[in-house]
């Protein structure tokens, strides 16, 4: 099969595409033929070397579309099933940028009703981010929230998860994302306009320190990138969030997308062949919804 890997870090001319042996289900696992899968930063993240491997060949991607083609031992799923998956972990020998990946059973969830695969793909690592990164805030309605970079993937989400909950959502992202912003339920602020005194921060837009300014005292800070949160101040509590695989939350979120709770945004799509043009265009920034493969 075809797989997109880095075997050497660098930019995006460092992604290849290799010919691979097609990967077998262990016990409580299965094996997802793949109709989509996302393209997001922390992939490119990985291509840089940031997470480490060096030496190694790594595969690429983290979110995954597509059909149940084989199970392992003790799985529930079906042959047939058509599913989502997170597939963690930074440095693996095979993403979700392939022809076939084998992901642990309990990290799917059903694939979203009325949904084309290639929206589906967007939904596992992003969603399933804001969703745990907003656990670590605890906010209860009517608490007022703060999203940095909520015009973006991650941000988009916990913008609209906060507010369907009730919490009285702030969005801070660039003038021109107006529109966006305020269809996912939140007020918009621009640049350093946002005023201080919410109760807490999800900082999708990595701003640290400065986005503490805008917390009361005693509230709370969550981050996006695990171990990089800010120290506490004003008795602020700081956190950051570390996704991971969890199907029943993912069905969950599945389940507010066939609800029309969440909003899937595709921006651009590509082959694998394409992966070093999707690469760049990643690195252009700017994007507004997931670049996507479809396989």
């Amino acid at each position: 099969m075809r797989a997109v890997v880095v075997e050497r870090f660098g930019g995006p001319e460092a992604v290849e595409v290799v010919e691979t042996e097609v990967p077998e289900p262990g016990a409580r696992q299965v094996r997802i033929k793949v109709a989509a899968a996302t393209l997001n930063p922390v992939d490119a993240g990985v291509r840089a070397g940031v997470f480490g491997g060096a030496g190694e060949r790594i595969g690429l991607g983290w979110d995954v579309a597509g059909t149940i083609d084989a199970v392992g031992s003790a799985s529930a799923w079906t042959v047939g099933d058509e599913v989502v998956a997170l597939h963690y972990g930074a440095v693996k020998p095979l993403g979700t940028h392939a022809e076939y990946v084998v992901v642990d059973a309990d990290a799917v969830a059903p694939a979203p009703a009325g949904v084309d695969a290639v929206h589906a793909a967007t939904l596992p690592l992003n969603a399933l981010t804001a969703a745990q990164a907003l656990d670590l805030l605890g906010l209860e309605a009517g608490q007022s929230l703060l999203v940095t970079g909520a015009a973006g993937a991650v941000g988009g989400y916990a913008a609209r998860i906060a507010a369907h909950r009730g919490v009285a959502v702030t969005g801070l992202a660039r003038e021109d994302d107006e529109e966006l912003v305020r269809s996912l339920g939140a007020e918009l602020v621009v640049g350093e306009a946002a005023p201080r005194g919410f109760d807490a921060v999800l900082d999708a837009a990595v701003l640290g320190e400065r986005a503490l300014g805008w917390v009361r005292d005693g509230g709370g800070y969550a981050g996006v990138i695990p171990g990089a949160q800010p120290g506490s101040v004003r008795g602020v509590r700081t956190a950051a969030v570390e996704v991971s695989a969890d199907g029943a939350r993912l069905a969950e979120l599945v389940r507010w997308v066939e609800e029309g709770v969440l909003t899937l945004r595709v921006a651009e799509t590509f082959s694998l062949e394409d992966a070093v043009k999707a690469h760049a265009r990643l690195a252009e920034g700017g994007v507004r919804g997931r670049l996507v493969f479809v396989l």
